[in-house]
């Protein structure tokens, strides 16, 4: 299996997540009563993510390594309180771990 299957998912589920928490927040998009999908994405971006970084176990890739620090900010997320500036930041640190690990996973 190609580990870098797993580093475009997880960077898509991210990408996905960020467009959505930031229609919501310029008010361009309303969830209602799916505001529970934001959540949702926020698991399933996590979850890809572990997966994509355990290809260090299971594989030669060494992608993984540029992806564990987007653990920090993406365990400090549901913590920073939505709607505040400091969710905001906190969900854009990870974006570089993101974009290096799907680089590297690739090459």
């Amino acid at each position: 299996m190609n580990p870098a299957i797993f580093f475009s998912a997880a960077t898509a589920s991210y990408a996905a997540n960020c467009v959505l928490g930031i229609g919501v927040a310029t008010g361009r998009v309303h969830t209602g009563r799916a505001r529970w999908l934001h959540h949702a994405l926020y698991v399933c971006t996590a979850s890809l993510a572990a997966v994509a970084a355990s290809s260090l176990v299971w594989s030669s890739s060494r992608a993984g390594w540029r992806l564990l620090p987007a653990a920090v900010p993406l365990a400090v997320i549901p913590h920073a309180g939505s709607g505040s500036p400091r969710h905001i930041l906190v969900a854009l640190a990870a974006a570089p771990f993101f974009v290096a690990s799907l680089i590297k996973a690739w090459r």
